[in-house]
């Protein structure tokens, strides 16, 4: 890897390039880390003067190892951002560890315990045992000792342990024989592992050499299969644990897929079977190409570059590479912002290359490894089954054959006579359920030359592409394979453009190219009629689309063009036209993908962002749509994106929105919006509530009836204006001025607070501020007046249990706190100050605040819409600050993207007029940018903290009803 000065002016072009291997240890000048015979001296120094206080002898020794291992690391982190080698970083503190155990060694067998000089030997194992040692690192010491250890030998390893835990250190020991490493060695792996690494530090270095030989000797022959297997499986658990990919935005960097842990593993395996104590000679025995080491080197340079840098960042061990220190690193790398891409996304990406190197190299490793099985000795094969060699004809196939599952070449020059074997090789796998041999693979992957631009026009090459993508198998597995080879990114260029690309926000949880090949994954389970009950719809309509082939294609390109300075769905639909005809669709076709990739964002904003119940909202989104067979499909497609951001975005409530959108959308493309005036549609939903209510008295139905204006009857569900109904009384019979109720649903995943209350221009201000209190997600509220002067706000909040049970006690005590605020039993600042006093205010994320004010989305309401970084309590300020602005707001649509919330407000004067007047939309504009920026308000801070109901108020307590989980 290049040094931060030798640099080219692009860092994320360095991958590209054939750097000289990394400086060898053994080449490094340590002197300037720490001057190890000045260090002695002064240890020695402290052992005279406090020859008869044991006390001050060991405090003023700590002092002295502490100040040198302190400055010799911030020598090793000076040194690092000099050259930007985390190979020689981790060097250098691994060589400052040795001279500090040596020294202290030294010490106590010279001064405290010196019939114990020579008597046990100090190895290093695990990364330390590499010569490799991360500044937060544990340091992982083996104590070798003779067969009958005196308790003088126990007593000085215990002085040494005991200093070393007193300035700071994590560390791993065992105090063993040579006997028992050898015991323990044939049952344990982990320690059978731990012994591979040993190296000497100090002490009787005969202990360490007997126990070697035996070790090579004892453990090591014959057993290269076991031991491969054991180390395979293990690190299939931890990717398994991890995610079980390398393509998560906050990897971690030792223990996830494509990191260090991975290499390490490599490392074992080559030691252990091949026998090698350098790298290198893998190259000498064929298993490596000299490209491919020196991706290997340049990937542990790299590797190690980022942990190290992580360490000194955090001051611990800290091994994710989280969003709060990507940026700082990045800076450190010396990358910069480029036309389309930040520093750190470039950084990033960077990042996820070497991963996939790491992935690439253990594929080849593996694949050297089988190729050497298959040549031993038949004993081995009944060792572990995973190396035995037997291969079967696949039917209608000569180029390929299969081998235990998996398919294999049939011979090495199959590529070679005709390329567009790679793509058939996928093909040939996907009809008949195979994985894929790892010689396979190596060879794909030094085959990617062969895909150029007359195998990317050829018509067979683009007609098995399409049965890949098409399949009605799994192809999400055939394209992640594709993709892992190299093969996805060079036979389509553009997708190439966007493997490993991060996009730096907390909304999505992969690289690009995995969440393209991951929507697919969700196309497909649909497809397949595997999500029924999670998506009832969606189900129901992909069995009616005629052009399939085109969804599938609009799938896999609709993020293709992420990463370029223009709008990436425009840039998308360009991309994907030309790719069309490629890919054999006709003109229609390829007229629908570029529709959907265009429009790909819009039904899930629409959905999410505006009052799906003002119908100028569906009109407009019907006007963009304009045909039943593409709203359909723009349904399906915006449901897979969704659901492949990644874990925990999709929710039953996304669902729900955009059922209510289809439907209303549907209706109105069929013909089949109401033509009746508003006033007589209000009419007689009114005489519906009234015949729902006929058991009860005339005067109850009269009065109840009469309390709601058209907005509400109109908008409302009959079931809910019953439910709403029977509440009001019964808090109207209780003499409650403020009451509230809970329900819950699991398949739209939200719970539904509903607050009757004293009408407020500051009520639902108070209410988002309570909620905040109680740690509540707010994502839609709708506000209604009823005649007689009150309120009767509905609160939809995310779904925190699958429990309904405890979802429903975790509602009364949102409800109970919404009542404690509004009643002044609590103040609203002191329970928000409460709630947000431990909080770490994120520094990872800039999103400058923006109003957009607009007049044209509703014939009635003027929409706010604003956006900026999520914190508790925002939109408790944001209303407070409207209502501050006398205005009155009639819904909200509250949407959160990871760290960035995109709240919309439809709101009217406080005579029910639209906003207007430049002047009026501009002060409106300034101070919502204020609250968002968390700038200080004077007309905010006089304000009352929000008491509207008389403190007297007895407390409600909740009614809990459970909605039916019936699917819309």
């Amino acid at each position: 890897m290049q040094t931060k000065h030798e640099a080219s002016p692009d860092p994320a072009a360095r991958h590209e390039q054939e750097t000289a291997p990394a400086t060898a240890m053994r080449a490094l000048d340590f002197s300037p880390i720490l001057d190890v015979e000045l260090l002695q001296k002064q240890c020695d120094a402290v052992a005279e003067a406090n020859r008869n206080r044991p006390d001050v002898l060991r405090s003023d020794l700590l002092a002295v190892l502490k100040k040198a291992s302190t400055e010799g690391r911030q020598k090793a982190r000076a040194a690092l951002m000099a050259d930007g080698g985390g190979l020689n970083c981790a060097y250098r503190i691994s060589w400052l560890q040795d001279q500090i155990i040596t020294v202290l060694y030294n010490f106590a067998t010279a001064h405290i315990f010196p019939q114990q000089k020579d008597k046990f030997a100090v190895t290093a194992v695990g990364g330390y045992g590499r010569d490799t040692l991360a500044p937060g690192s544990d340091i992982d010491l083996l104590f070798l000792f003779p067969p009958r250890p005196t308790e003088e030998t126990h007593k000085a390893v215990e002085f040494m342990l005991y200093v070393l835990w007193d300035m700071g250190f994590k560390v791993g020991h065992a105090t063993r024989t040579v006997e028992e490493c050898i015991a323990l060695s044939k049952s344990d792996m982990t320690i059978r592992t731990a012994i591979l690494e040993m190296r000497y530090i100090c002490g009787l270095q005969r202990l360490e050499t007997e126990l070697e030989t035996r070790f090579d000797k004892e453990i090591v022959t014959g057993t290269g299969p076991e031991f491969i297997a054991a180390k395979l499986a293990e690190r299939d658990e931890r990717h398994r644990k991890a995610g079980d990919t390398r393509y998560l935005v906050e990897p971690n960097v030792k223990e996830g897929k494509g990191g260090l842990r991975d290499l390490h593993t490599l490392f074992w395996i080559s030691k252990y079977y091949y026998h090698v104590r350098d790298q290198a000679e893998l190259v000498k025995l064929g298993v490596l190409s000299k490209h491919e080491y020196r991706l290997l080197e340049k990937a542990d340079d790299f590797l190690w570059a980022v942990r190290c840098h992580m360490h000194f960042l955090t001051g611990k061990a800290e091994e994710r590479l989280s969003f709060d220190i990507q940026r700082e690193i990045a800076e450190a790398f010396g990358y910069h912002t480029r036309p389309g891409l930040s520093a750190v996304e470039r950084f990033m990406k960077h990042y996820f290359l070497v991963a996939k190197d790491v992935g690439d190299l253990t594929r080849i490793l593996c694949a050297a490894l089988e190729d050497q099985q298959a040549k031993s000795i038949p004993g081995l094969t009944g060792v572990i089954s995973r190396f035995t060699h037997r291969t079967r004809k696949i039917a209608g196939s000569v180029e390929f054959v299969e081998d235990r599952g998996r398919i294999a070449l049939a011979d090495a020059e199959v590529f070679k006579r005709d390329p567009v074997s790679i793509l058939r090789l996928f093909h040939v796998a996907d009809i008949n359920g195979l994985e894929f041999h790892p010689d396979a693979l190596k060879r794909v992957t030094r085959s990617l030359a062969l895909i150029d631009n007359r195998l990317r026009e050829n018509d067979e090459a683009n007609r098995l592409f399409m049965s890949i993508l098409t399949s009605k198998r799994d192809p999400a597995l055939i394209l992640r394979r594709m993709n892992e080879a190299g093969v996805l990114g060079r036979f389509i260029p553009d997708f190439g453009k966007i493997v490993a690309m991060m996009q730096f926000n907390m909304y999505h949880h992969y690289t690009v190219d995995e969440h393209l090949i991951r929507t697919v994954d969700v196309l497909s389970e649909i497809d397949k009629s595997r999500s029924e009950d999670l998506h009832p719809l969606a189900n129901k309509l992909i069995a009616n689309i005629e052009d399939r082939e085109a969804l599938y294609v609009a799938v896999l390109l609709h993020d293709i063009a992420k990463g370029r300075l223009e709008d990436h769905s425009v840039a998308g639909a360009r991309v994907a036209r030309k790719l069309c005809a490629r890919f054999g669709l006709s003109q229609k076709q390829t007229e629908i993908v570029v529709w959907l990739i265009e429009e790909h964002l819009t039904m899930s904003m629409v959905a999410q962002t505006r009052d799906l119940t003002d119908r100028k909202t569906i009109t407009d989104f019907a006007d963009r749509v304009q045909s039943l067979d593409r709203l359909k499909m723009l349904l399906i497609l915006t449901i897979c994106d969704i659901r492949a951001v990644g874990p925990g975005v999709w929710n039953g409530w996304k669902g729900q929105l955009l059922r209510t959108l289809y439907y209303e959308t549907e209706l109105l493309l069929a013909g089949g919006f109401s033509e009746v005036s508003r006033k007589e549609r209000a009419n007689a939903a009114a005489e519906a509530l009234r015949g729902a209510l006929s058991d009860w008295s005339q005067k109850d139905r009269n009065t109840y009836t009469k309390l709601h204006y058209q907005p509400y009857l109109l908008s409302v569900p009959l079931e809910d204006q019953i439910r709403h109904a029977h509440f009001i009384r019964q808090a109207d019979k209780a003499g409650q001025a403020l009451a509230t109720t809970v329900r819950t649903d699991s398949f739209h995943a939200i719970t539904e607070i509903t607050v009757l209350s004293p009408d407020h221009p500051r009520l639902l201000a108070v209410i988002a501020g309570a909620c905040a209190a109680a740690g509540a997600n707010i994502v839609d509220a709708q506000i209604f007046t009823t005649s007689d002067g009150r309120a009767l706000d509905t609160i939809h909040v995310s779904r925190e249990f699958s429990d309904d049970a405890d979802e429903l006690r975790r509602a009364g005590t949102i409800g109970r706190m919404i009542e404690d605020v509004l009643s002044g039993r609590k103040r609203l600042p002191e329970v928000i100050a409460t709630r947000t006093r431990n909080r770490k205010k994120s520094k990872a994320f800039v999103i400058p605040p923006s109003v957009n004010i607009t007049n044209s989305l509703s014939n009635k309401f003027t929409v706010i819409e604003v956006e900026c970084l999520d914190r508790p309590g925002l939109l408790s300020e944001i209303t407070a600050v409207l209502s501050d602005l006398s205005l009155d707001i009639q819904s909200a649509r509250i949407t959160t993207f990871g760290e960035k919330v995109i709240d919309t407000f439809y709101v009217t004067d406080l005579v029910g007029q639209k906003i207007s007047g430049d002047s009026k939309r501009a002060n409106i504009t300034a101070r919502m940018k204020a609250v968002m920026a968390e700038e200080e308000d004077e007309l905010r801070e006089r304000m009352p903290s929000g008491i509207i109901a008389p403190a007297a108020t007895a407390r409600t307590t909740p009614s809990a009803e459970k909605k039916a989980d019936s699917p819309a």
